[in-house]
């Protein structure tokens, strides 16, 4: 079969040919569409409150013997990190396949980290695909890595492979998920008491002194001689970038990065007069490659911030470090004309509120015409970094700090900041703003526990904000879908002294357009399979 796809999509036909017993994840540009590819392609696949939880739902499958995808974006690996550093230590019974979907240039994230660092840091099995086709096989070889070493792999795409489409061929297979019918005990292997702790950290750098050994002749690594004169080791995306840059140099693309195959770069080093890496971000190939002794050279660091591209690379392979072209941007975002929130920053701007805000679309607010945003960190810190403000500024400039956090984000991480408010409320008192537009907005309107909607939009439990809040203790709770109301519940919140919650909950207007479109075209199928006849 051969067909044209995005790297999302070839990643979740792999994960379905593969078996895949369950998919699991947290929406974030550019990852998101792979699980909502592998639940329209018939697997299971389910959104979880965050990273973390996704991550251990998966290590719960893998140590039954099942198969797992985890999804994120980069920063989302952040959230995941602690069970993350542990599985490396437990191993896996079945398969464990995380997903690290990469953002160099920031397209849609507060920062361009580079997670090649995890895996060595965590000591994961790491795997860089270039196209769609090297998602659907690296995939796949991901999960027989996993299954072999009996430990988790990372698969490393980045924005421009995830969203970019080439043609994969692959054999059309059916469904089979990998179903375990009796859970299997190790102990001493998975409760990481310090006891038995040492040991595994001893066995997983056992396994990964093999595995760099079998990297040395793996076929996920490509070498094309060409010269003896320049060499160029790349990995990922910057491969085919350096191909159109430099059709006639030799190169070495790494497709497992960690373990790194220090022999078969020194080899390839030792057959070129000199030798340069190309990859986008930090210089981790660079470093690898010194830590071993391995002379090359590296970009000047102007190219380490944003995407490579072929011009580029051109630039980089001439040693030209003159100002760069200004990349042409297209229209600055904003928020939605028919946004229910607007009004809300219009009010918090009009009040002289000091705003702590989140992760979302509402984050737009800081550009104009609103510019109501004071600080940005991370999911969920939107509460806590306002508690801090409230506790170390002046009583009358505490009072103007004001926490705004949306639906999803509140579920996601914004829960233990409520607990900290109640537990450690300020002396005068906090207010958190719910933007609950019933939506994961940002990232395409996804489903989240608190819509009540599974992944695939079927009704489920639904998980109640104001309950929630009202069940940890917070002391004054609002809910409104009217602009006057939250206004007088906002100016009596900054002066109560207490522990405050508004929620303001207006559906997002571009999934009211959206579900408008579905009743009607819901209708108009009901009405075109109603009988006819004469009477």
């Amino acid at each position: 079969m051969k067909k044209l796809m995005f790297g999302n999509e070839a990643i979740a036909l792999s994960a379905l040919h593969a078996g895949v017993t369950l998919g699991t994840g947290y929406p974030g540009t550019p990852s998101t569409e792979i699980l909502e590819y592998f639940s329209e392609f018939g697997g299971k696949a389910q959104w979880c409150p965050n990273e973390k939880v996704a991550l251990e739902v998966g290590i719960g499958v893998a140590f039954a013997g099942g198969n797992a995808l985890v999804t994120m974006k980069h920063v989302g690996l952040n959230v995941a990190s602690d069970p993350l550093f542990t599985v490396a230590y437990t191993g896996v019974e079945g398969a464990l396949v995380i997903i690290s979907a990469d953002d160099p240039d920031m397209h849609s994230s507060q920062n361009e980290q580079d997670n090649r660092n995890y895996a060595r840091s965590a000591g994961v099995m790491m795997l860089e695909p270039c196209d769609s086709q090297e998602c659907y096989d690296f995939f796949w070889e991901a999960i027989r890595l996993s299954k072999e070493w009996k430990l988790p792999v990372i698969l490393r795409p980045t924005t421009r492979v995830c969203h970019s489409m080439s043609i994969v061929e692959y054999d059309e297979k059916e469904y089979t998920p990998i179903l375990p019918v009796k859970y299997n005990p190790d102990k001493p292997g998975r409760v990481m008491i310090p006891g038995y702790a040492r040991p595994a950290h001893r066995r997983l750098r056992e396994k990964l002194a093999k595995i760099k050994k079998w990297n040395e002749t793996s076929n996920l690594n490509k070498e094309v001689i060409k010269s003896g004169k320049r060499g160029i080791i790349t990995s990922g995306v910057s491969y085919l970038h350096v191909l159109e840059a430099e059709p006639g140099a030799s190169v070495l693309k790494i497709g497992m990065c960690y373990p790194f195959p220090e022999e078969k770069v020194r080899n390839f080093v030792q057959k070129h007069e000199k030798c340069i890496v190309i990859e986008e971000g930090d210089p981790y190939l660079v470093e690898n490659c010194r830590y071993y002794g391995i002379q090359v050279e590296e970009k000047p660091e102007m190219y380490r911030f944003g995407e490579l591209n072929v011009n580029r690379v051109r630039r980089i392979l001439r040693c030209d470090t003159s100002p760069e072209p200004p990349i042409k941007r297209g229209r600055p975002p904003r928020l939605c004309d028919g946004c229910p929130h607007r009004a809300t920053f219009t009010l918090l701007g009009k009040m002289n509120c000091i705003v702590t805000g989140d992760i979302g679309c509402y984050t737009l607010s800081v550009l104009p015409p609103f510019q109501a945003m004071d600080s940005c960190v991370c999911m969920g810190a939107s509460i806590t970094v306002g508690l801090g403000l409230r506790h170390s500024l002046p009583p009358e400039e505490a009072k103007r700090v004001v926490s705004v956090i949306g639906d999803s984000t509140f579920i996601h991480s914004g829960i233990p900041g409520i607990v900290e408010m109640v537990y450690n409320p300020p002396a005068t008192g906090h207010v958190v703003i719910v933007l609950d537009n019933n939506t994961t907005a940002m990232t395409g309107m996804q489903e989240h526990p608190g819509t009540g909607k599974k992944l695939s939009h079927e009704p489920t439990n639904q998980v109640v904000i104001e309950e929630v809040a009202r069940a940890i203790g917070v002391e004054n709770i609002v809910v409104t879908d009217r602009v006057s109301v939250l206004e007088k519940a906002i100016e009596e919140a900054l002066v109560n002294n207490k522990t405050n919650l508004i929620v303001i909950r207006k559906t997002c207007a571009l999934l009211r357009k959206k579900q408008q479109k579905s009743e009607v075209t819901q209708s108009v199928g009901e009405q075109s399979n109603a009988p006819t006849g004469c009477n």
